[in-house]
């Protein structure tokens, strides 16, 4: 019983562990390392507790909420000796021509708040509903449309009305 439960974290672990890495990158605006660190974070939640998560309806989502409540505590008790930066590392360009929009992308969302971010992340990468995002992050709905709202003029106002100018590089 026990090597098939974890039999079964394995295959989940392996089939959500790039989705959850690529939901990490855009919460931690393009901070690959700490992207990984949350995964691995989660992971490890989500394997000390598969029994009881196994058995819920969806544990796909149940890892996602696991995912954005680890970032924001993180954000909450980020260490006084970590300093944020506004420089990417370079990286190889394994993505096409979209990287100028990508990057574009991930310096924008860095800008926003963490709160702001994960409510962008979770209603417009993860596609979830505003009663979905609400439960996550433990708030109100109207909260939910508030953030989304002053999130999405933030971005507007940090990307520019036409972004046609990002996709044609």
């Amino acid at each position: 019983m026990r090597q098939r439960r974890g039999d079964e974290y394995a295959e989940f672990a392996a089939a959500r562990g790039g989705h959850l890495y690529r939901s990490a990158c855009l919460l931690t605006a393009g901070d690959t390392h700490l992207a990984e660190d949350l995964v691995q974070e989660t992971l490890g939640r989500l394997y000390v507790s598969w029994h009881r998560v196994s058995r819920a309806g969806n544990p796909a989502a149940y890892a996602q909420t696991v995912l954005t409540r680890t970032f924001l505590a993180q954000k909450r008790r980020r260490s006084s000796t970590e300093r944020a930066t506004d420089v990417l590392p370079e990286q190889a360009d394994t993505t096409g021509d979209d990287t100028p929009l990508r990057l574009t992308l991930l310096e924008a969302l860095a800008r926003l708040p963490a709160k702001d971010r994960a409510v962008v992340v979770l209603r417009y990468w993860e596609d979830r509903s505003i009663q979905e995002t609400a439960a996550v992050l433990h708030v109100s709905s109207a909260a939910v449309r508030t953030r989304c709202v002053r999130a999405l003029a933030r971005l507007r106002e940090l990307l520019g009305e036409d972004m046609t100018e990002y996709a044609a590089t």
